[in-house]
């Protein structure tokens, strides 16, 4: 789609430890560079920049790539809007890719983003218009949104009579099939029609200013609620966010995490501008990580019912993985942010701010509701409850504070907590051991390789491949040296993905130069993670020099031909040693 030429200049003027330094603080170590990983959370540093190679591994996570790859992951970018991104900082014009290079089954994230701005621009119009908007308009009024937030927030309305987006994209020179796949539309027998239909529309849009997707709502309450835009070329549920945008420019030193499109446009016209929401889903990984670029703190602020609770619950789980101070906001006589702003006003719920509760005091009011502390036997179920939830948390200091909390409140010996406690976290230790030694047996094994399943056939061979492709990605002339009078081929290779990228790399190589960053035409993310993998774990060693390398190719030639041999009939095997005799 963009020619390799193109790609190479933006690599090279983007040099990774600049474009890495931005987000990462990194230190010296040697000829590389360290820092802790931005894509999980850890206290020491296992992410390692190699300059040498304008690569990256983290030892923690397995992420790794090149520069593209780095801001794939960090944006949340797909490969193609990673090349634009780095291409706007280097300075380099693109050229116009949108043919997808003749392909016609695909359409590409600058054609859907595109549509969206168009459609944004229809919806808005629709909804100002004086006859046809008026159901809108009166839904918003009625919700007690003032006309500064519908125009911020760019909300419209699609109009109840089917087709008319069909009509609007497709004089704009959109095909039925792009328009489908930016889910404007659906299809059936009938034929192609309006996805959004009589609903009020809120755009989705990104930390760039892009219109990435849509919600939107019915305007009575007929199901379903509300219509979501799925993942397109353009847009991925699960690593985006509403008024993220918005929200990361707020200075108030904290994210108020909501679950509705209108509790957030409520909080930003009550004054509270760093409200963001999830798209229609619990809060993902990606999510609670995108937040942590912006903030060490997020108040949770979800419905009061017992669902609101439950999401509120996994919520803290995530924000504390990603490295986020997590409290939760607790309302009382109100459902949700919308209906408490517009019942008690915005002070009493800055008020329900200074007093969110964090993860141990939720815990435990969700344990005081779930059972009667005047009965015995739910009072001790109760407390063993506590007790495991204690024996979770890692810091010693944090533990010492729950217990004796739990002891005053509950009324129990502080001696008999802290026995129960320690005697949960030896049972959690020797089951983590357990679970530790068998997962290390499958590793080795190669059984839960799910990057290269083929490892598990030939382990010994498979690790020798690896070391083999590390050197070859480290020191490119080891593509055209003779081992025993001939150079590598994809046949001396054990698995399907080393031969698979052996054969990518040498045409690339052959072509005018390979680097890893090549490997995204063809290779998903893990996979090219496991290659910078490969190249981080040969990087760390001195055996490198030719000698080394004869040898490894050697054992791996060894190790194919013994693989190919056992696939061999007896017949074969016969016919095959007759021919070397």
């Amino acid at each position: 789609m963009i020619p390799a030429s193109v790609i190479e200049d933006i690599r090279y003027r983007c040099d990774i430890e600049s474009v890495i330094s931005t987000y990462v603080t990194l230190k010296r170590a040697g000829s590389n560079l360290k820092g802790l990983c931005p894509f999980h959370s850890e206290k020491t540093p296992s992410f390692t920049v190699y300059p040498g190679t304008q690569s990256f591994y983290c030892f923690g996570c397995g992420a790794g790539g090149d520069v593209i790859n780095f801001v794939m992951r960090t944006e949340n970018l797909d490969y193609v809007a990673a090349v634009e991104t780095l291409a706007k900082r280097a300075g380099i014009a693109l050229p116009d890719f949108d043919s997808n290079s003749g392909r016609p089954d695909t359409v590409s994230r600058s054609r859907v983003l595109q549509m969206n701005l168009e459609a944004a621009k229809y919806y808005r119009k629709m909804l100002f218009d004086d006859n046809i908007g008026a159901p809108g308009r009166k839904y918003f009024t009625d919700r007690g949104l003032s006309m500064a937030s519908i125009k911020r927030f760019g909300l419209g309305y699609s109009p109840p009579s089917g087709g008319s987006m069909l009509k609007h994209l497709t004089s704009l020179g959109f095909k039925h099939e792009e328009i489908r796949t930016a889910y404007f539309a659906g299809k059936n027998e009938r034929g192609y029609y309006d996805y959004f239909r009589g609903r009020v529309m809120f755009p989705i849009i990104d930390v760039s200013g892009n219109v990435i997707a849509f919600g939107g709502r019915v305007l009575d309450d007929s199901k379903p609620k509300y219509l979501n835009t799925s993942d397109t070329p353009a847009f991925k549920k699960s690593k985006n966010m509403f008024a993220l945008n918005y929200a990361k420019n707020s200075d108030a030193g904290y994210f108020i995490l909501c679950e509705g499109y209108m509790d957030v446009i409520t909080l930003h016209d009550a004054g509270f501008g760093m409200a963001v929401a999830t798209l229609g889903t619990a809060i993902t990984s990606e999510q609670a990580r995108m937040m942590k670029k912006y903030t060490d703190r997020v108040i949770i602020s979800y419905d009061s019912d017992e669902a609101g609770q439950k999401a509120a619950n996994r919520a803290i789980t995530l924000l504390e993985e990603a490295g986020i101070d997590a409290k939760v906001l607790r309302m009382q006589g109100a459902k949700d942010p919308d209906e408490y702003i517009k019942k008690y006003g915005a002070d009493k719920f800055r008020e329900l701010i200074e007093a969110s509760r964090g993860k141990f005091e939720f815990m435990l009011d969700g344990i005081r509701s779930k059972y009667d502390m005047s009965i015995s036997d739910s009072k001790i179920k109760a407390l063993s409850e506590i007790c495991a939830y204690i024996a979770g948390i890692q810091s010693s200091v944090e533990r010492d504070i729950y217990i004796d909390k739990t002891a005053r409140e509950f009324s129990v010996d502080l001696k008999s907590i802290r026995a129960d406690v320690d005697a949960k976290r030896r049972r959690a230790q020797y089951e983590n051991s357990k679970k530790r030694k068998g997962e290390l047996i499958r590793i080795t094994s190669g059984l839960s390789d799910r990057v290269n399943p083929d490892f598990a056939k030939q382990p010994k061979g498979a690790r020798i491949e690896e070391a083999v492709l590390g050197m070859l990605f480290i020191r490119s002339e080891y593509f055209t040296r003779k081992i025993d009078g001939r150079e590598l081929a994809a046949d001396d290779f054990v698995t399907t993905l080393g031969k698979k990228l052996f054969e990518f790399a040498k045409e690339r190589h052959d072509a005018g130069g390979f680097s890893i960053g090549m490997l995204n035409e063809s290779f998903t993310s893990d996979e090219v993670s496991r290659v910078s993998r490969m190249i981080a774990e040969r990087s760390e060693l001195s055996g490198n020099d030719e000698k080394s390398f004869d040898i490894y190719v050697k054992s791996m030639r060894d190790e194919s031909t013994n693989a190919r041999d056992g696939e061999l009939s007896l017949e074969d095997i016969l016919k095959k040693k007759r021919g070397n005799n």
